[in-house]
């Protein structure tokens, strides 16, 4: 019985609070999915012009892979169960680092995002020209509907404690930054659930052989179902958040 309360406290915030707590912070939200993209484009278009940037950047195991037009991977299938806890771990980490360094002034968050953005921008122009993007695309799709999103919230996240720091309105500075860690924490605890489905999609199924069709229609489903949610609103009592 003691438990119940806890676990109706939890389905109740997913449903109706973190909606409401992602909408009252999308501006920040929006700025690392901005910066992200900005950087992406860039570093893509770099890599077109200067090959020589992208076996810099990625080394030579994962440009022997590219350059055999082989992704790399294949060997996540033979190892499902320990690639998903590798996966989830990994992008966890990555999410509370990018969520935790907005108390650098956001500068952490800030270099977090462009690392993401140059990472996916080099992959996708180096495999562009190795004539492997539907390949890469279909890998991404299904994971990365929910995985990109959630380092995106985490970005806000990061950028929200920056925030309440540098600009703390009528409020002293101390309570600002209280009030918007705050928020920042409870945001960050919708990006688990995202990170976990995304970890498992991405062991199980996005290195399959499954055909192309299903996993950009998987994504689309996915995606749907994300916007669907977090612009969901719901009838509650007015809550400080």
């Amino acid at each position: 019985m003691g438990g119940k309360p806890k676990v109706s406290g939890l389905v109740g915030f997913y449903r109706d609070t973190y909606p409401a707590i992602f909408r009252s912070v999308w501006r920040q939200v929006a700025l690392a999915t901005i910066i992200f993209f900005v950087t992406g484009i860039a570093s893509w278009l770099v890599t077109i012009h200067d090959p020589v940037f992208a076996s810099r950047l990625l080394g030579p195991e994962m440009m022997g892979y590219i350059d055999r037009h082989e992704m790399w991977t294949k060997s996540v299938v033979t190892i499902k169960p320990l690639a998903s806890s590798g996966i989830m771990t990994n992008n966890l980490t990555v999410a509370f680092t990018t969520f935790a360094l907005g108390i650098t002034a956001g500068i952490g968050t800030l270099w977090m995002m462009v690392l993401n953005g140059i990472n996916i921008g080099v992959v996708g122009a180096a495999t562009w020209r190795a004539g492997m993007a539907l390949q890469l695309w279909s890998f991404v799709a299904a994971h990365g509907v929910l995985e990109l999103p959630a380092i995106f919230i985490a970005g806000g996240a990061g950028f929200e404690i920056a925030r309440g720091t540098l600009f703390p309105g009528l409020l002293p500075r101390r309570d600002s930054l209280a009030e918007a860690g705050s928020r920042a924490s409870k945001l960050m605890l919708g990006t688990v659930p995202l990170l976990v489905v995304a970890g498992i999609i991405e062991a199980f199924f996005s290195p399959t052989d499954a055909p192309v069709w299903m996993k950009f229609s998987l994504a689309a489903v996915l995606f749907s179902a994300l916007v669907a949610y977090l612009s969901r609103v719901q009838k509650i009592k007015s809550q400080t958040y």
